[in-house]
């Protein structure tokens, strides 16, 4: 019996070609294992049966949208998830799920291999790799465009050659990944970093500057999770879904950034987040209301940790998931609402509400009706600055 390779397809170049040529090369039969994290555009089926038709011995597609959204999007988004404070984990969000199912995939078809289309150069080999290591040490790994070192010139004569039934040509040479949390574009002319996106890159939002009335909305969320928009109770992908079309609609979520990449290079990419961008500042503005100042401050380092480890792939580390614990207690009060408005390519919050709010008008105010005594800050002042003025009294005598 051929050995069997299952192998992360996605309906693209990469791994449209890896069908054949791991069949050639490794005299094996190859299982495609698509998974459905909400990435809407093409049919699924069309996508399972493209595997058929590249030469796949098996093709199945996993319905992973709920649990996406679930159990990845929305601890994301509790963590604030931003690696370099702007992009939102579009792809590392995905890859651990994806892993997931492969790992169950080659225990129902008896696989020994996993493959995936990754680079060299890029982060998803180590998102992959590391995630199998962690669920399934015993399986071995083949990635035909690293281990090879095909470039994508040669992936695209191969496929030509072949015949195989892809977009992905010489005048269409965009890399995309998407799925229900965002978008990812690269390669092709962006690869110049000092030309501008156009148009044509962008499929999830809109042009923002184009006029066009503004969309006011409410998010409602419970211990950080949104459970609702605009008094409407839907589950966290349903929230998503809305917020990818409405926030997109007004040009919402577009990033244009030099991103620094596990293996030490810096590389160009584009990405659309609507759903996302405005969920975290949702979220965020929700903590400013209801999280106490130091648990606060304290978090956004967690949360730019927790957004490293992810980026970098280890969601399946100790460390993770220690910060995981620490940032479900810090959203015990996280419950409340946000109203914002989605306009000319930006989500602004204009009203917040809660019964765990610290917010205190009584305290707040400066006019009547103020309760904060103000008799007591000079002392305050005095003795917070105190450390400063003996540490300038020491350096002035040096002088």
């Amino acid at each position: 019996m051929p050995e069997r390779v299952v192998l992360a397809y996605s309906g693209g170049l990469d791994t449209s070609v890896a069908i054949p040529y791991l069949a050639e090369k490794m005299a094996a039969e190859v299982i495609c294992v698509a998974v459905d994290l909400g990435q809407g555009g093409e049919d699924m089926q069309a996508i399972q049966q493209r595997a058929i038709d590249c030469g796949a011995a098996e093709s199945i597609v996993v319905d992973a949208k709920e649990e996406f959204a679930t159990d990845f999007c929305v601890p994301a988004l509790r963590a604030n998830a931003l690696y370099m404070d702007r992009y939102p984990l579009v792809s590392s969000l995905s890859r651990p799920l994806i892993v997931k199912h492969l790992v169950s995939a080659a225990k129902r078809f008896g696989g020994t291999v996993v493959s995936h289309g990754c680079t060299g150069k890029g982060n998803d080999q180590v998102r992959f790799e590391a995630g199998l290591s962690a669920l399934a040490p015993d399986l071995k790994v083949v990635a035909p465009a690293r281990d090879f070192a095909w470039t994508r010139d040669k992936a695209i004569e191969y496929a030509e050659a072949k015949g195989l039934p892809i977009e992905t040509t010489k005048k269409n040479p965009f890399s995309i990944d998407q799925n229900l949390w965002g978008r990812a574009v690269e390669t092709g002319f962006l690869e110049d970093i000092w030309n501008g996106p156009t148009e044509e890159v962008y499929s999830y939002t809109a042009d923002p500057s184009q006029p066009r009335d503004a969309d006011e909305i409410v998010i409602t969320f419970e211990q950080g999770v949104p459970v609702g928009i605009d008094g409407r109770a839907l589950t966290p992908y349903q929230i998503i879904d809305e917020l990818n079309r409405r926030a997109g609609a007004q040009g919402v979520g577009r990033i244009d950034l030099v991103e620094d990449r596990l293996v030490g290079i810096k590389s160009r990419e584009v990405y659309e987040a609507p759903g996302a961008i405005a969920l975290i500042t949702a979220h965020m503005e929700l903590e400013n209301v209801t999280v106490e100042r130091d648990l606060a401050r304290f978090k956004r380092g967690v949360d730019q940790r927790w957004s490293e480890l992810v980026y970098d792939g280890l969601w399946f580390s100790p460390l993770r998931s220690a910060l995981d614990a620490l940032i479900a207690d810090a959203q015990q009060h996280v419950s409340g609402d946000i109203r914002m408005t989605l306009h000319a390519g930006q989500a602004t919050v204009t009203g917040r509400r809660s019964e765990q709010s610290l917010y205190d008008f009584s305290l707040a105010t400066y006019d009547s009706g103020d309760t904060f005594d103000q008799s007591l800050a000079k002392g305050f002042v005095q003795l917070f600055s105190l450390p400063a003025k003996i540490a300038a009294a020491r350096d002035a005598k040096k002088g």
